[in-house]
């Protein structure tokens, strides 16, 4: 008996369908286990990889055109690009960070491939990045500018990706 098994055994007469069957069954369900990690990382790299990496961006390019202005000047328009010299409110203290109440004169709207969309408290149609800021006077001499910057949507309608950028401005500068 011991001998026929050990024959069968070492016979090369291959698989038979039922092992097939069971190979590809266990081949699907690890498969499928898988594709729900694959979409957790597709989502994951989309929003914390790509899109907050462009609410960096933004933010801080926002911030380096607030830092280029005079620390008195109350009246370049910063909304536009390269900001000119009246019609807006320069480094005023004002505006705020809350992106669902966006002060007039200290928001822009940016197109999905970061095109400046221009200002206003009404957000254009195509709009997909938002920046806001708030300048604030923490003590005599010093100016404190917080930019957040946000975006319409993100993958798999999880946490908006956005990101706060916050720099100190001397009257000397």
């Amino acid at each position: 008996m011991g001998a026929q098994l050990i024959a069968r055994l070492s016979s090369e007469r291959g698989t038979t369908l039922i092992e097939t069957a069971i190979a590809c069954g266990l081949l699907l369900v690890v498969t499928v286990g898988l594709l729900g990690m694959a979409a957790l990382a597709t989502a994951f790299t989309e929003n914390h990889g790509h899109l907050e990496a462009r609410t960096t961006e933004y933010a801080q390019d926002k911030m380096e055109q607030l830092l280029a202005i005079a620390y008195t000047d109350a009246g370049t328009n910063t909304v536009v690009f390269p900001a000119v010299g009246t019609g807006g409110t320069g480094l005023a203290v004002g505006g705020g960070i809350d992106t669902s109440a966006p002060v007039a004169g200290y928001v822009d709207w940016l197109a999905y491939d970061g095109t400046l969309l221009g200002g206003g408290a009404t957000p254009p149609t195509d709009w997909f990045y938002q920046r806001v800021w708030e300048i604030t006077n923490p003590s005599s001499g010093i100016k404190q500018i917080t930019v957040t910057s946000t975006v319409r949507n993100s993958v798999a309608r999880s946490i908006l990706p956005r990101s706060t950028v916050v720099a100190l401005k001397a009257a000397q500068f």
